[in-house]
């Protein structure tokens, strides 16, 4: 059996990656509805809220459901604490040493992915005793490693060393980027992007028409001598920040104008190089229908293909 299935509890291995303040109940029951493993993020720092939208996801979808905990950026256990009362039972981990928290969450019985830009971190991960790995390559948007390595390199390298089942994330957007990197070890996709620009999505159209708009070199990985690293779409303010070759966080406060007013240029807007392969708004069971589809007539094309 497909151990990310196993794992997630849901239909299909497709995760929704946890956007900070777009990965809500909204799109994260569409996605769970639509037979993937929605996902709330915690990244935003509005604890609060992100607490609202956990329990109001058992409103929206009787799907199972996760939660994305960034490590660096918990101020205490409580977020912790909350997942497991609230009976959360997959949760992906981010942003730091999934050691400080794998024991709390692992004795309450929760599944834990962490989220690796690298080897050596996926080694770390693993003797930390996580279930899992969310393998994130160099092609995706928001916060990056300063080492781009390609996604299908890192999925190779990471299984010639590990035997982890493996979340791919990065430039995937369909059926055909799924059954490439099912071909690399992975047993499962995570996208931003293309959820991102789903009709569900809580972000402005201007946002979304600017993604659809974009081909694949639209994107900037901007800060790589500094931090953070991200990858954004290119705008007036990232090709500003690209030349200037440095930016720090304050860059990110305006990151909700972006989102929800439509300023294009208040903030980076992450996205990823997966951009290029977008050129509609589609319902979210649209898109993982198409994805699903696609991914079997693929396979059923490439076992029939010797040489």
């Amino acid at each position: 059996m497909n151990r990310v299935i196993k794992d997630t509890g849901s239909k299909y291995p497709i995760i929704q990656a946890p956007m900070g303040w777009i990965a809500r109940s909204q799109l994260a029951s569409a996605v769970c509805e639509a037979g993937g493993m929605g996902i709330i993020e915690t990244s935003s720092g509005e604890i609060d809220n992100c607490k609202k939208e956990i329990k109001i996801m058992s409103e929206l979808t009787d799907k199972p459901f996760g939660v994305n905990l960034p490590l660096l950026f918990l101020n205490d256990d409580s977020m912790v604490k909350f997942c497991v009362e609230a009976g959360v039972r997959f949760v992906t981990t981010s942003a730091g040493d999934p050691t400080k928290y794998i024991k709390v969450l692992k004795d309450a019985g929760i599944t834990v992915y962490h989220a690796v830009p690298s080897l050596e971190g996926a080694i770390k991960a693993a003797n930390a005793g996580v279930d899992g790995l969310v393998v994130e390559g160099t092609e995706g948007g928001g916060f990056k490693s300063p080492v781009e390595v390609g996604l299908l390199v890192l999925i190779q390298s990471i299984k010639q060393n590990l035997d982890l089942p493996i979340i791919a994330a990065g430039g995937i957007v369909d059926g055909a980027g799924m059954a490439a990197v099912f071909a690399a070890g992975a047993e499962g996709i995570q996208m931003g992007t293309r959820f991102v620009s789903s009709a569900e999505s809580p972000v402005h159209n201007n946002f979304k028409n600017k993604i659809i708009d974009s081909g694949i070199d639209g994107t900037l990985v901007l800060n790589k001598s500094s931090k953070p690293v991200i990858r954004a779409l290119k705008s007036n303010l990232t090709m500003d920040i690209d030349q200037k070759g440095e930016m720090d966080m304050s860059a990110m406060m305006n990151i909700k104008k972006l989102y929800f007013d439509g300023d294009m240029e208040a903030a980076p807007a992450l996205s990823g190089q997966s951009i290029g392969l977008i050129d509609e708004i589609k319902p979210v069971k649209q898109i993982i229908n198409e994805i699903i589809n696609e991914f079997n007539d693929v396979c059923k094309t490439m076992g029939n293909t010797n040489f």
